[in-house]
């Protein structure tokens, strides 16, 4: 019996071919790393300036913090604000972006991608019921008052209105200049 081709020669080979099939994992991961956050940040912009095409270009606020807001962004030029905001549905977390206009109403909304059961909560993403929060004003919207659920999946419409309510809180404080705003401007400088 051969020690070293018995036991050790395969244990030496199987470590290099992991040790090299690792660096080049990680010569990948970090050439790609930057290309992949450059597309989404792009992605996001674009949706952005889809949902507010007024606008020519944004600035993140981080001073306004409502749970469940993720971002908020401002126009540079004035012309609103778009934030997005979740709330827990039927399948989990139910993410929407929300523009604002200059004259405090909902210009667009545009759901995201979320885990609801396919052709009932999915439906939140359609225009059919996206649509119906455009043109309303910055105030807290009821579900089945001034927004009609989707039959059959009642859970993933009040998810849906829940999170867009969130925006809408968000941007009462930011169009109010929040003290938790200025409290947090005040401990930075």
């Amino acid at each position: 019996m051969n020690v070293w081709n018995d036991f050790a020669k395969p244990i030496v080979v199987l470590g290099v071919i992991c040790a090299v099939s690792s660096a080049l994992l990680a010569a990948t991961h970090s050439v790609t790393q930057p290309i992949i956050d450059a597309n989404a940040v792009a992605t996001a912009n674009a949706a952005r300036t889809a949902l507010l095409p007024e606008a020519d270009s944004f600035t993140q606020n981080t001073n306004v913090r409502v749970d469940g807001v993720t971002e908020v962004y401002v126009a540079d030029n004035g012309a609103g604000a778009v934030i997005t905001a979740e709330a827990s549905g039927y399948g989990g977390a139910v993410p929407v972006m929300v523009a604002f206009n200059s004259e405090g109403k909902i210009e667009a909304v545009q759901f995201l991608d979320n885990d609801e059961t396919p052709g009932l909560g999915q439906k939140v993403k359609d225009e059919a019921f996206s649509g119906q929060f455009a043109g309303k004003d910055a105030a807290p919207l009821t579900l089945g008052t001034d927004i009609d659920a989707i039959t059959g999946a009642t859970v993933s419409s009040r998810a849906a209105a829940n999170a867009v309510n969130k925006a809408i809180e968000a941007y009462g404080m930011l169009q109010a200049g929040t003290p938790a705003a200025q409290e947090v401007t005040g401990d930075e400088g």
